[in-house]
């Protein structure tokens, strides 16, 4: 299965001195630095400080820092919990990292909302969400990847990335790695070396995954190690070269990966070739499963992949069992449903019921793998011919992004109160989507 890590650029966090600078009055006459105690206040970029870092160093829980439109480079990392960083204009509110740092924007508190602006040319991450202190430093790991090492997990607790735009970044665009309870909505990934959106190292994770657009990355959606009310609902997951992975890896602590939903998405045409070439060569499937257990794959619309519209496979010593595929539809892939277990590690208790499909490798899979089926049943193996995957492009030359939906009202809002524990979704209420979505841009969410 496909697993990119990272293995030539590993840049120092970019470092920006903090411009502490007066604001202006509040309403009550009280400055920032005065305020009465429990007053939230609007620290506006550059009006009332002349960097975005500048502005989160001097807010407090409960702030919004609203930045207007513009080309800001510099690396904003936030360490005080509860404030929102929002911007003025989706598509004009840029953080470009110049490819000389890390990551764009690093949320190292609970309850930070980051919403309404776009992130590009990092070379690890756009937005990096992490209870890792190593992590958030900008330390890849010895193996390239986000191996911390002896570091204990530390969760972030309570998280919101909403209308973000993250492109061309050399790593991942959104990345929840050691976090829980939070949301990453109505956001469009591009151009990711890796994953558009990735959600690692949580158990239980208690986050939700909805309404995104992830095209023209390595992979659009990855989940490793992330168990535990997990949710991947109402995506678009169209032509990456990969569309969505779910799976254990040794790299990341918290083994193995299980209980995840995948429900409702739209999954198709990934073997896109104009996408940045993953390490492994992994291209065309629409679903992988690489080791995980126990997952939930639930009326998604799975089209026109070219290698499989979903696989299921062992991960060194870790077997994928007990995953369910329930109510899908399978159109023109290469093979619809197919695992195969190349090595002494195999699969138990994998079934399907309810698919429209055409192709499983083993064949009659819909009948000799039906759910339920004994906890102990195990899976027959199978093989088909891969396709030879087609060069990539450097992660820099993927095609801008369209102009994406703003933030509703964003300059007359308030900060937003994200809570402890997000709502989670009951995954009745995710229909199939449509064959009218495979339309370019259609977005699939519920809302």
């Amino acid at each position: 299965m496909p697993r990119l890590r990272l293995r030539v650029m590993a840049a120092l966090l970019g470092t920006l001195a903090p411009v502490m600078v007066g604001c202006g009055a509040d309403d009550d006459g009280s400055d920032h630095g005065r305020r009465p105690s429990g007053a939230h206040v609007t620290i506006n970029v550059p009006a009332d400080a002349p960097t975005i870092s500048a502005a989160v160093s001097l807010a407090r829980p409960g702030d919004l820092v609203l930045v207007a439109p513009g080309k800001y480079h510099e690396s904003v990392k936030i360490s005080t919990a509860r404030i929102t960083l929002r911007g003025a204009s989706r598509d004009k509110v840029v953080i470009d990292g110049r490819l000389r740092q890390p990551n764009g924007i690093v949320v190292a508190a609970p309850g930070v909302a980051v919403e309404n602006l776009t992130v590009e040319n990092n070379t690890q991450n756009g937005v990096l969400v992490t209870g890792s202190a190593k992590a958030a430093a900008g330390m890849p790991g010895q193996s390239g990847g986000y191996d911390t090492g002896d570091e204990p997990v530390t969760f972030l607790k309570s998280f919101l990335v909403s209308h973000v735009t993250a492109t061309r970044n050399g790593l991942y665009g959104i990345y929840a790695f050691s976090a829980q309870n939070g949301v990453i909505e109505h956001s469009y990934t591009s151009g990711s070396a890796d994953s558009g959106i990735y959600v690692g190292q949580c158990k239980p994770c208690r986050i939700v995954v909805r309404d995104n657009i992830a095209e023209l990355n390595a992979v659009g959606y990855e989940g490793t190690n992330a168990s535990g009310d997990m949710y991947v609902v109402g995506n678009r997951l169209v032509g990456n070269r990969v569309g969505l992975t779910t799976n254990s890896d040794h790299q990341e602590k918290l083994l193995p990966q299980r209980d995840a939903v995948i429900a409702g998405n739209l999954i198709a045409a990934n073997q896109q070739a104009a996408t940045p070439e993953q390490a492994d060569g992994g291209w065309g499937i629409g679903i992988g499963v690489d080791g995980g257990t126990d997952n939930q794959f639930i009326r998604n619309r799975v089209a026109g992949n070219t290698n499989a519209g979903l696989v299921i496979t062992a991960t060194a010593d870790i077997p994928p069992n007990g995953n369910r595929i329930l109510d899908n539809t399978f159109a023109a892939n290469s093979v619809d449903v197919g695992w195969t277990f190349p090595t002494a590690t195999k699969g138990r208790g994998n079934c399907l019921r309810g698919n429209e499909l055409r192709t499983t490798v083993p064949a009659r899979l819909a009948t000799t793998a039906s759910c339920p089926r004994p906890a102990r049943s195990s899976s027959p193996s199978g093989t088909w011919a891969k396709p030879t995957a087609p060069g990539g492009i450097p992660f820099t030359d993927v095609a801008a992004p369209k102009r994406q939906p703003q933030f509703p009202n964003a300059t007359t809002a308030g900060a937003t109160a994200v809570p402890a524990v997000p709502a989670l979704p009951d995954t009745a209420g995710f229909r199939l989507p449509s064959a009218s979505l495979l339309a370019a841009g259609a977005r699939v969410g519920t809302d």
